[in-house]
C-alpha cells in the first residue's frame, strides 16, 4: 500500500493475542501514528478471560475522512496481526475473508489452566488456508535473542509496517516510540522495530 493511501474505506486491522503480550500498547502506537499522519482512527480492545493469558483482540479502523463504529464486523478484517498462533486462527475464523492478510508470530502461549494445545503445524496450515497471504515472523525467538521477550510486540510492530500493508511507514512510527521510551530504552526498541522490518522483508523475499 502506498503511503498516505487506503485500499478501501474503512480499512480494518485486527491485532490478536493474549493478555500480557502487549496488544493494547502496540495498538495505541499504531493508532497514534496514523492520527498524526492525518487519518481518522478508532481503536477498541475486547478481552476474553480477564486474566493474564486470556484472549485480547484489538480492532483498529482507519479512514481518510469518516469515523466508524470501533468493532470490526464478522468477516471484515483486511489485516490480522497475530501475536499468538491459536489466537490468530480464532480471529481468522471470526473476521477473516478470502482477501485477508495475516502476519503471525508462530510462538504458542499455552493456556494458563494447562489445557491441551493443538499441534502447531496444524494451526499454521489452517492459518495459511484461511488467509490470502500469511507471513510468519519469529518475533518471540528474536526477542529472546535480544535478552527479553518483552520486545516481541515491538518486533511485530516493525513487521507490520515493513510489510507495507498500512498507509504509514517506518518514519511515521519513530516519533511515537521516541516519546514513549527514554533514550536508552528507545535505542533497544528501535533495534527491535527494525529487526521486525528485516524479518518480514526476508520472509517475503
Amino acid at each position: 500500500m502506498a503511503a498516505g493511501t487506503l485500499s478501501k474505506e474503512p480499512f480494518n486491522l485486527i491485532v490478536a493475542g493474549v493478555g500480557g503480550q502487549g496488544n493494547v500498547l502496540l495498538s495505541a502506537f499504531i493508532g497514534l501514528a496514523l492520527v498524526r499522519e492525518g487519518f481518522v482512527v478508532s481503536v477498541a480492545d475486547t478481552f476474553g478471560v480477564s486474566q493474564r493469558g486470556g484472549s485480547v483482540t484489538s480492532h483498529i479502523k482507519i479512514s481518510k475522512e469518516s469515523s466508524y463504529s470501533s468493532v470490526t464486523l464478522p468477516g471484515g478484517a483486511d489485516i490480522i496481526l497475530g501475536m499468538e498462533p491459536v489466537e490468530t486462527l480464532r480471529a481468522l475464523g471470526e473476521f477473516g475473508n478470502p482477501h485477508v492478510v495475516a502476519i503471525v508470530n508462530p510462538r504458542p502461549v499455552h493456556p494458563s489452566g494447562g489445557g491441551p494445545y493443538p499441534a502447531l503445524d496444524e494451526v499454521k496450515r489452517a492459518i495459511i488456508k484461511l488467509s490470502a497471504k500469511a507471513t510468519f515472523v519469529n518475533a518471540t525467538e528474536e526477542a529472546l535473542k535480544m535478552g527479553d521477550p518483552i520486545y516481541t510486540n515491538i518486533i511485530l510492530l516493525g513487521a507490520l509496517l515493513g510489510a507495507e500493508v498500512l498507509p504509514i511507514g517506518r518514519e511515521a512510527m519513530l516519533p511515537v516510540l521516541q516519546e514513549r521510551f527514554t533514550e536508552k530504552i528507545y535505542e533497544v526498541n528501535i533495534k527491535a522495530f527494525d529487526k521486525g522490518i528485516e524479518l518480514v522483508k526476508a520472509a517475503a523475499a
